[in-house]
């Protein structure tokens, strides 16, 4: 079973007992062996009490429902945006640097579902999420991209074209859930009272592709025929200086410019994708990991290693045919 707001309403502390029977119980009465939590706050830019209810608060109860139920395997997301910067990709051990209060209130969650007694624990740590109907981040820039096309003007990332960008395939995400989930099961309960685990359950998730923000700018450019350019680190600095207002500028004018299109296409109702950037987004999160460690112990292999010369135009038709596209 996987769990986004079956039953659980993320704006309250806690869950009543019946509303945790519909989120664990099926329908012949009996209950599900395996849970992957994908539920929670994934917007950026809040205050931590909101991360704290919607995504903490969740995840906490959840866990413990599922260590009481003796669930054979709760599989948590969890973000790769974690680690301490570094210039060769972060293993599962290495130092923890969250910088945003989204990716900061993640690694809380995964302290404290460690702690929760009995409960069968896997933490997949995902990096940016690309592909067909997917609405994550980078679904964002595309549509900033889109609506740069309509303006006519060149469009500027901080940084440098070689800054890592580390993706993953959304089927391929999906694959790994279940790849988790069940890889658990079969390891059956921890040992009580053990001073070292027999076995991971933390684990990176990443393609082989070593995507840089370079690749994501030479797409916008193919599909959108915009030129795309990069501040470099010195100039970086200087723009984070006023970033706030630069962010709300910009989120104005595309903003703008995105209901303009969706008017003249004719989808008069707002679809879950948008060009609007939230502030914290222009952190410098590190997300260049090392996924080596969920391969070797499941076993898994991805579908798609190497981003697809095409793959934003794929991405572009799922959201057309779902009437979210201008």
């Amino acid at each position: 079973m996987c769990i986004r707001d079956r039953g659980y309403r993320s704006d309250r502390t806690c869950c009543t007992l019946e509303s945790l029977s519909r989120v664990f119980d099926r329908a012949n009465g009996s209950q599900y062996d395996l849970v992957i939590n994908c539920g929670g706050e994934s917007r950026y830019s809040h205050q931590d009490d909101v991360y704290r209810l919607r995504s903490h608060g969740l995840s906490i109860t959840l866990g413990k429902e599922a260590a009481r139920r003796g669930v054979k395997a709760f599989v948590e997301c969890s973000s790769a945006a974690i680690y301490k910067v570094d210039d060769k990709p972060r293993k599962e051990t290495d130092k923890l640097k969250p910088l945003q209060k989204l990716t900061k209130w993640k690694v809380t969650t995964e302290e404290e579902l460690a702690k929760i007694d009995g409960l069968n624990l896997v933490v997949l740590r995902f990096p940016y999420v690309y592909g067909e109907y997917d609405t994550g981040l980078l679904t964002s820039v595309i549509c900033v991209g889109r609506t740069y096309k309509e303006i006519g003007r060149p469009l500027t990332f901080l940084y440098a074209k070689e800054r890592p960008l580390n993706t993953v395939w959304v089927v391929d995400a999906a694959r790994a859930l279940w790849t988790a989930a069940t890889w658990r099961a079969s390891k059956g309960p921890l040992p009580p009272n053990q001073d070292s685990q027999p076995f991971p359950t933390t684990f990176n998730i990443v393609d082989h592709n070593n995507t840089l923000k370079g690749d994501l700018a030479d797409a916008l450019e193919r599909n959108f025929g915009i030129k795309c350019e990069f501040l470099g680190s010195l100039m970086s600095q200087f723009a984070k200086m006023n970033q706030e207002q630069i962010l709300d500028e910009m989120n104005e004018e595309t903003l703008e410019v995105w209901s303009e299109l969706l008017l003249a296409k004719g989808i008069t109702t707002s679809g879950p994708i948008s060009p609007f950037l939230e502030k914290e987004v222009l952190k410098d999160a590190d997300t260049t990991v090392d996924g080596s460690l969920f391969e070797q112990t499941t076993g898994f292999t991805y579908m798609k290693e190497k981003l697809d010369p095409d793959w934003l135009s794929s991405v572009i038709k799922s959201y057309e045919q779902m009437n979210w596209w201008p």
